[in-house]
């Protein structure tokens, strides 16, 4: 019997491969084995950085309301243990949103844990 071959679904898997690997520099966008060796690592990268990209957020917060904090003659440690002493239940977020853009709010907020 002949060997019969899936054309079909051969093409459509390189041309979403090459699909993928649009905007890439030379060979890496055009020759289907480099585009799928390309778009693998990328979406390696993609996965794991929508990981990493929460630690990054977290330390920017920290580092924020720890400048913020240590304005107004505190450490960041020493300003988290009050709030959580105090039951004020703010996330680290909604702290550093207050410490870059309303100074005077977070001020506030400072002021009732002491």
């Amino acid at each position: 019997m002949p060997k019969s071959s899936n054309n079909v679904a051969a093409h459509a898997r390189r041309k979403r491969i090459l699909q993928l690997a649009k905007g890439y520099f030379t060979t890496r966008s055009t020759v289907f084995t480099v585009a799928k060796n390309a778009v693998e690592k990328g979406l390696v990268y993609a996965y794991r950085d929508r990981k990493a990209k929460k630690r990054h957020f977290r330390n920017l917060w920290i580092a924020r309301i720890n400048a913020a904090a240590r304005q107004e003659g505190l450490s960041y440690s020493k300003l988290m243990g009050k709030l959580n002493s105090s039951s004020i239940e703010l996330n680290r977020k909604v702290l550093a949103d207050l410490a870059m853009n309303h100074p005077e709010s977070f001020r506030k907020v400072v002021q009732s844990v002491l």
